[in-house]
Formats: C-alpha cells, structure tokens, sequence
C-alpha cells in the first residue's frame, strides 16, 4: 500500500449534493477495493488563478487515502469521465499506509492542532494583557537617552 492524495476542482455552481456524491463515490471506490482514507477536506469555492473550460472560480476537495495503484487509476477514471470535474491532480505522499497508524497519524495532528490553538488563545491573552497595561499607564518606562548638540560635538574630540 502506499499514501495518495487526490485534489480535485469541481464546477463553482455545483450543489452540495453533486459535491458530496462525488466524494462519497470516491469513498466508496476507496473501501471497495480494501483501501484506508485518511482525511477529506472540503476546501470551498476559490477564485481561480486562470481559467479551465472557461469557469473562473472552483470548488476545491482533498481526499487523503492509502492504496493501491488500482485504486488511483479507478479514482482517475471516474473523475476523466465525469464533466463537473474541472482539473484534478494525484499525489504520492510519505507517511503512515496502515489503519493504525493512519489512525496515529490523526490523533497526532487533532494533539498538535489544539496545542496550537491554546497557545494562540495563550499569545492573545498576553496581548490584550500588556494593550491594557499601556491604556492604564502602568507600562514600564523605557529609558533612552537624548542627547544635545554640546553633548554630540565634544564626544568626537
């Protein structure tokens, strides 16, 4: 088995049901044939950066799986065949091919993914914390010195 991901652009005024049928086929192309999805990701409509089949904007999904070549060449079919598909592209990516370690792979970024969010909450708290102490006056003073043209002229002597 190895790793894959699938970014496909589908037609901007494609419904959600026609967007979730075509993930939910490749879902099921995925299982069907005893592969593991890692992740699916729903990225939204986004402005393309040049035109494909005369449509500018796109609806943007990922679908991040462990498989065969089977499977990829089956994804590929289907997404060559069907006309709301605008462009897509595979990729083989390093990482975890087994359940469990797909399963690792998650918990760990969900662990990575809340640490980052409590420190960005941490960070903002110390921001709002020292903007109010600047309001109050209860900052600390900064010294630095001035100096006067005397002061600057018989320095360099």
């Amino acid at each position: 088995m190895q790793r894959y991901e699938v970014i496909a652009i589908v037609l901007a005024n494609s419904s959600d049901e026609d967007i979730t049928a075509l993930i939910e086929r490749s879902q099921k192309i995925i299982t069907d044939r005893k592969g593991v999805i890692a992740k699916i990701d729903k990225w939204g409509k986004r402005h393309l950066a040049y035109e494909i089949k005369k449509q500018k904007d796109g609806y943007y999904f990922l679908v991040d799986f462990a498989g065969n070549g089977a499977i990829v060449a089956e994804i590929e079919r289907n997404y060559k065949i069907d006309d709301r598909i605008l462009k897509f592209m595979t990729v083989k990516k390093e990482g975890a091919t087994t359940p469990e370690g797909i399963e690792q792979e998650i918990a760990a970024a969900e662990a990575k993914r809340t640490q980052a969010k409590a420190e960005g909450e941490a960070v903002a708290e110390g921001k709002i914390i020292q903007q109010a102490e600047r309001v109050s006056g209860e900052a600390k003073p900064s010294f630095k010195k001035t100096y006067n043209k005397e002061e600057i002229s018989t320095k360099g002597e």
